[in-house]
C-alpha cells in the first residue's frame, strides 16, 4: 500500500530544471534510502515530500490525495545540522512543538493539557535514550545527543513519515553505527515510513529496505541546467526487519 505517490514531477527554478519525470510510489512501512551525486535533487524530493516546496508539474499525493503545499504533523523531519533550540533545555525542546500544535498564538499549554505533553515528551526522550539529561540545556550536548533530541522532536507528534536528509553525516563513525540502531529500532517500534538522502552507499543499503539513486539520464554539455535528474535506479532489498504488524 503506498502512502506518498509522485506522479511525473517537475521541479524548475527559472531556466533550470532540477527534478524531471519522477514517477515513484513510497510503499507504507518501508525504508527509503535516496542516494545520488551533490546536485541530483535529492534533498528537492525531500522537501516535495514534507510539503514545503511544490513541483513545478505534476503531482505528489498522500494516501491517494493531493499533499497540501505545507508541512503537516504526519511528516517529521530531521536534518544534517541540528535542529535544536540551544536555550531551551532538552524537555523544553521537545514540549514545545506539542505546545505549538495545541496553542498556536501563545506557543504554550497550560493545565493538564501541558501536563500530557510533558509526560509524552518525557517517554519520547526515554525511547531516544535521553532520559538522563532531560534538565541539561540543548547546547551541552554532543553531537550525537543533539541528533537524537532532534529525533524525538520529529517523532513527538506521531508522524507516521519521518524524513531524514544527512541525519547522521556529521557524526563519527562509532555514534553513527548507534544512530543506526536507533532509528531502525524507532522504525520498526513505531512502523514509521522512512526517507531518507545519505551520501553514504555503504549506510543507504545497510538499513534501507530500498534504494533510489537520483542522477541526470541525459547530459547537454551546451545546456546542463536544461535537463533534470529522476529515479535512474530503483532496488528492493530483501530486508527481514521490517517494522512490527499493527
Amino acid at each position: 500500500m503506498s502512502i506518498l505517490s509522485f506522479r511525473n514531477i517537475w521541479v524548475e527554478y527559472g531556466d533550470k530544471v532540477v527534478l524531471e519525470r519522477v514517477n515513484l510510489d513510497i510503499e507504507q512501512g518501508s525504508f527509503v534510502s535516496i542516494i545520488g551525486p551533490s546536485g541530483a535533487g535529492k534533498s528537492t524530493f525531500l522537501r516535495l515530500a514534507l510539503g514545503q516546496d511544490r513541483p513545478t508539474r505534476g503531482e505528489v499525493l498522500l494516501d491517494d490525495k493531493p499533499l497540501r503545499p505545507e508541512p503537516g504533523p504526519d511528516r517529521g523531519i530531521v536534518f544534517q545540522r541540528y535542529s535544536v533550540f540551544p536555550h531551551l533545555n532538552v524537555r523544553e525542546n521537545v514540549v514545545f512543538g506539542l505546545d505549538c500544535a495545541t496553542s498556536p498564538l501563545l506557543g504554550r499549554s497550560f493545565g493538564a493539557t501541558r501536563r500530557r505533553a510533558v509526560e509524552k515528551a518525557e517517554e519520547m526522550l526515554e525511547a531516544v535514550g535521553l532520559g538522563h539529561v532531560m534538565q541539561a540545556y540543548a547546547s551541552e550536548l554532543s553531537g550525537g545527543m543533539q541528533q537524537r533530541l532532534a529525533i524525538a522532536q520529529a517523532l513527538v507528534k506521531n508522524p507516521r513519515v519521518l524524513l531524514l536528509d544527512e541525519p547522521f553525516g556529521a557524526l563519527d563513525p562509532g555514534i553513527r553505527g548507534d544512530m543506526h540502531e536507533l532509528v531502525t529500532g524507532l522504525w520498526r517500534q513505531h512502523r514509521l515510513t522512512i526517507m531518507m538522502v545519505t551520501h553514504d552507499l555503504k549506510e543507504a543499503f545497510k538499513l534501507g529496505t530500498r534504494v533510489l539513486s537520483f542522477d541526470k539520464r541525459r547530459i547537454d554539455p551546451h545546456a546542463p541546467h536544461r535537463y533534470g535528474a529522476t529515479a535512474v535506479y530503483d532496488m528492493q532489498l530483501d530486508r527481514k526487519e521490517r517494522p512490527a504488524a499493527a
